[in-house]
């Protein structure tokens, strides 16, 4: 699962069908399937926004 995640994040445009039934060969289901993919792509997502919008981290110490 962990290497489909890289890929999907360093190389989105290199991911094939391979991939998906290697993560099927690890016994996970459509549904999980996709569940990993669209967390990986929300967080993507939400951090790509964050940047182009240049939000800054709160410090949460004391």
């Amino acid at each position: 699962m962990l290497d489909y995640v890289v890929r999907l994040t360093r190389t989105p445009g290199e991911i094939a069908e391979t991939d998906v039934e290697a993560l099927r060969t690890h016994g996970f289901d459509d549904r999980a399937i996709h569940d990993i993919c669209a967390v990986t792509a929300y967080y993507a997502f939400v951090n790509r926004i964050a940047d182009g919008l240049g939000v800054q981290l709160e410090d949460k110490r004391g």
